[in-house]
């Protein structure tokens, strides 16, 4: 099947969707059965074997991660399907985040043993940031202990969600017959010797008929509460059709006032043709999710003028690059979605991010890390693109003479760093270029030069993160190399408030130099960055110097006086100074600004900032106690406690600094039988012994 043929498409049976999920809840192995199913590959892989399709990288196969998105297409009741695979370990969210960008439509999974995990909660909160209508499949219901019932529960209760029940298990654990569709009150049951492509649609045995003519009950009143039509016939006892019934679970999704929940087991087969219907009948096409909204080039800051593209062939073209990859035949690789307008190879565009126009050579479908040659891209399709090549993740493409300009995706920054470097000088220009090509394709990933050292600095979300950045060097690029330990990414901010005074006078024959500014810095929230404020009145500054003022400032940012880590969460209100009608220009200013910030610190005392995770730890009953302890000693502080069968789920908010090495401790701690995953959280003050200790490290 190929997205490229010269007849217009039919963009309303388009679906692009994600498959998103904590680690381990089984997106990769749920994608291989649906490749399996549409016919895109012959035989399923698995993630145990190493042999499956989205997990493609070596270091995925090696570790039975996810570690890159992945993007394939496949045809299911001739409904053209995109789908993106992501990461669930939380090094690799920027995956997600710039996976979300550009999806109509998410399949979250949830395992049926382990329920809401804390992966799950956080890549829920991004597809709610994008407006992203959802459906839920609970898998491993054949493992013991598997709760549908409870799953939805935590759902409600930790996503704010309202779930939808479609179906049922029938059984549970080792005893799982199938699933029971609760608006055709039939019972599905799969053929494992056929790997579930055969299957049988039944009469709902006695022993099950009660419970789902009261879990059915359930699910109507739940849409007569959230749709009209339901409403009216549900409070008039008519009865409703079959159709009516899946029209309203269409609306109510597409609004966003329900999660249509279905389950099964991925690995054995179960469920996975109902979840393929359930997203060409529930899920939106790009028609559905409506126009975009974006800006015109040179739109003043807090301009209210906007630009709408609708999703169609006849509007100019407008799309996001979300994606780049360095491939080996190619070179760069640029994945984009096309929301409005055609893009055709061998016709340019307009990068209206960097202000470029840059041609394309080829377009590509996908599949994994295989492609397939395409003549267009239309409306409401993805698919990658070689030639460009200055576009980086999150740039808006369009037509150069219709220019708009989309939201850009917004990255965290790194909060681990690593010196790496050479292991000889005829490595040096590999490991640069390398280093490069790897910051191009992952926003998170950040390479510096330490100016007092010169040593080569990388940045990333985590120990794995970095971990899989250096084999990636190695293998991949074969650039040989060596990396220190990781150090934390601390930053610097005011304590307290400063007015400062400061004036750049310099005399020396002719023309001289004259700047002065007063500025209150002040301190602002956690994680509010850097403001700058001009209350400038009456011209005791002019306008023209006005905007070098600010950048003095932002420049001196990158090195505060503590250690030289980067200054934050500052604002700086510029609110008096003079001038000169001869002596005054814009470095004059510039230098005032940045003596002003050094001098503010001088009057003031200054904090030390460090990285602050949250996440969980899963252990085992029995080791509890030790793991709690240890947790003390790390300064954790414990945000809760969960039960479940006898594993413990703890709650923790914990410093990064502290976290070095906490998977070789909690494998000795407990037989390596306990689990953990952190993610960034915050910022927070350093307690005064160990800003002291960090302090003294650095100056070592």
């Amino acid at each position: 099947m190929t997205i490229g043929t010269k007849q217009r498409q039919d963009i309303a049976r388009f679906r692009n969707i994600g498959i998103v999920a904590h680690i381990d809840a089984g997106k990769t192995t749920t994608t291989e059965r649906i490749l399996y199913y549409t016919g895109v590959i012959h035989d399923p892989g698995d993630v145990h074997e190493g042999d499956t399709e989205m997990d493609w990288m070596i270091q995925e196969k090696e570790r039975g991660i996810t570690i890159t998105s992945a993007a394939t297409i496949c045809e299911w009741r001739k409904y053209k399907v995109n789908i993106i695979d992501t990461p669930g370990h939380v090094d690799f969210t920027a995956e997600v985040e710039r996976s979300l960008r550009v999806l109509d439509g998410v399949i979250t999974i949830f395992s049926g043993v382990d329920m809401v995990e804390s992966q799950t909660e956080k890549v829920w909160r991004q597809a709610d940031k994008y407006n992203i209508p959802r459906i839920a499949f609970i898998n491993k219901l054949d493992r013991p202990g598997s709760q549908f019932g409870k799953t939805m529960e935590q759902m409600e209760e930790r996503l704010g969600t309202i779930p939808l029940p479609l179906q049922m298990p029938a059984g549970e654990g080792d005893e799982l017959v199938g699933m029971i569709d609760l608006l055709e009150m039939k019972l599905i049951t799969w053929d494992e010797a056929s790997k579930g492509l055969n299957f049988q649609v039944v009469a709902i045995p006695s022993q099950y008929l009660e419970a789902a003519q009261l879990m059915r009950g359930r699910l109507l009143e739940r849409l007569a509460e959230v749709d009209d039509q339901v409403m009216e016939k549900y409070l008039n006892e008519q009865d409703l059709s079959i159709e009516e019934l899946k029209a309203a679970v269409r609306r109510v999704t597409i609004a966003q006032g329900c999660v249509p929940v279905l389950g099964g087991t991925a690995l054995k087969y179960i469920g996975i043709q109902p979840l393929l219907d359930a997203v060409v009948e529930y899920l939106p096409s790009p028609l559905d999710r409506g126009e975009v909204v974006g800006e015109p080039l040179d739109a003043p800051k807090d301009s209210a003028e906007k630009i709408v593209r609708r999703p169609t062939e006849d509007d100019p073209l407008a799309g996001v690059a979300f994606k780049i990859a360095t491939d080996e035949y190619t070179g760069k690789l640029v994945f984009v979605r096309i929301y409005s307008g055609r893009l055709e190879k061998g016709s340019y565009i307009f990068n209206a991010s960097s202000g470029k126009r840059e041609r394309v050579s080829r377009i590509y479908q996908m599949h994994a890390n295989k492609r397939q040659e395409i003549d267009f891209l239309a409306a409401g399709n993805i698919g990658a693109l070689t030639g460009p090549k200055d576009l980086t993740t999150g740039d808006t493409i369009c037509d150069p003479e219709h220019p708009i300009l989309l939201e850009k995706i917004d990255f965290p920054e790194p909060v681990i760093f690593a010196a790496i470097e050479p292991k000889t000088d005829a490595d040096e220009d590999k490991l640069t270029d390398s280093l490069y090509k790897l910051a191009q394709e992952d926003p998170t990933f950040k390479v510096k030069v330490d100016p007092d050292t010169n040593q080569t600095i990388i940045g990333g979300m985590g120990e794995l993160h970095l971990e899989i950045i250096f084999d990636r060097l190695q293998r991949e690029f074969k650039a040989e190399s060596t990396i220190g330990r990781p150090q934390v990414a601390y930053k610097e901010t005011l304590a307290a408030p400063a007015d400062i005074e400061e004036k750049f006078v310099k005399q020396s024959g002719g023309r001289g130099q004259y700047g002065h500014v007063c500025i209150l810095f002040e301190p602002m929230e956690r994680g509010k960055g850097f403001e700058f404020v001009d209350k400038i009145k009456g011209g005791t500054i002019p306008r023209e110097f006005i905007p070098a003022v600010e950048k003095g400032l932002k420049e001196s940012l990158g090195s505060g006086p503590l250690a030289g880590f980067p200054i934050t969460d500052l604002r700086a209100t510029l609110h008096y100074g003079s001038y000169h009608d001869v002596d005054s220009s814009e470095i004059a200013f510039k230098i005032a600004a940045s003596l002003a910030l050094k001098k503010a610190f001088q009057q003031t005392r200054a904090d030390l900032l460090e990285p602050i995770m949250e996440g969980e730890v899963v252990t085992p009953t029995e080791y509890m106690g030790d793991i709690v302890g240890d947790l003390h000693t790390r300064r954790a502080e414990i945000k809760g406690f969960d039960i479940h069968g006898n594993t413990q789920i703890i709650r923790v908010v914990i410093p990064l600094a502290e976290t070095f090495g906490y998977a070789t401790v909690i494998r000795s701690l407990t037989q390596g039988r306990a689990t953990f995953q952190f993610k960034f959280s915050h910022y927070d003050v350093v307690p005064g012994h160990i800003k002291e200790e960090v302090l003294e490290g650095k100056k070592k």
